[in-house]
């Protein structure tokens, strides 16, 4: 498969068809885990339609309690 052109993924940003009551970035054309949020100063976003998104979310969400409950209990 050929990679999207900078100009293609700029259009996923922008539009609405991608983003679910505005804050949820789901694109299945899109493979990147963590693409830019449609205002780029705010960072990056999960793409909720690739499972390595999710999948990476959950572990690094895991990793902060895991890590969180450890230092309170020590």
């Amino acid at each position: 498969m050929e990679k999207p052109s900078k100009e293609t993924k700029e259009n996923w940003l922008k539009d609405d068809k991608y983003w679910i009551w505005g804050m949820f970035y789901f694109n299945p054309e899109d493979k990147r885990i963590f693409p830019p949020k449609r205002i780029p100063w705010m960072g990056w976003t999960v793409n909720f339609a690739n499972p390595i998104s999710i999948i990476t979310l959950v572990i690094i969400t895991f990793g902060i309690v895991a890590v969180s409950y450890y230092l309170q209990n020590n």
